[in-house]
């Protein structure tokens, strides 16, 4: 039997794992339409992913009435699933280079468990693991239905409590501040990636950095080198 206590990876999706922008923009211009509202710039959507959408919209429509806000996040959920379910679209949020194969390699090492941490709706989340075939990979799901927003350290700490791992044996993959800010409040070590959606000046919080998904598994091993 190892004496190896268990280790948990936990990923952010959106900008980490899947490059989902085109759904993202695409939905958020679709709900801003439908309220009759100038669609926010690119950079201004992208640099709030990762928060929940009620926050989001907070940002987004600084000036609209809490009811108006509410029809965004009902019209942004509406559209982005009715645009994921769209087959002329192509592929829907495909992974970025690597990922999969990162995330096959660390769940065949025993002492390894995998999770997310996402800004997703459960809903969402749900759709995009069986678009993906990734049924059973996490064992722990925390979604923005049951958590405050990113950066409160909610998640994490649910991640933590359903798994049974201590903090020091845990790390958070993210592309956002959020993701970083969260980890460093939960006391878990947070790596910043350099492919999403955040540029590398906004992830101070992040421990560690790495440019490419084949660079994951080589630094946990060496985070964890007893």
């Amino acid at each position: 039997m190892s004496n190896t206590p268990l280790r948990l990876v936990i990923f952010d999706v959106d900008g980490t794992l899947v490059d989902s922008q085109g759904d993202i923009l695409a939905a958020m211009k679709l709900a801003f339409d439908g309220e009759g509202l100038q669609v926010p710039p690119r950079s201004d959507v992208l640099g709030v992913v990762g928060l929940s959408l009620d926050e989001l919209m907070v940002i987004l429509a600084p000036d609209a009435e809490a009811a108006t806000r509410a029809r965004l996040v009902q019209g942004y959920k509406d559209a982005y699933m009715t645009l994921r379910a769209d087959p002329s679209r192509g592929q829907s949020s495909p992974f970025y280079p690597g990922a999969r194969e990162v995330l096959a390699q660390l769940q065949a090492q025993p002492d390894t468990l995998l999770g997310v941490a996402t800004g997703k709706s459960k809903r969402g989340l749900d759709k995009l693991i069986e678009a993906h075939a990734l049924e059973g990979v996490f064992v722990t799901q925390q979604v923005a239905d049951f958590h405050p927003s990113k950066p409160h350290p909610a998640m994490l700490h649910e991640a933590l409590r359903e798994t049974g791992v201590e903090a020091r044996d845990a790390v958070m993959i993210g592309d956002t501040s959020f993701d970083m800010e969260m980890a460093a409040a939960a006391g878990i070590t947070g790596i910043g990636v350099g492919w999403g959606y955040h540029p590398a000046e906004r992830l101070g919080a992040a421990r560690h950095h790495v440019a490419q998904f084949d660079e994951v598994p080589p630094l946990l091993a060496t985070i964890w080198k007893d």
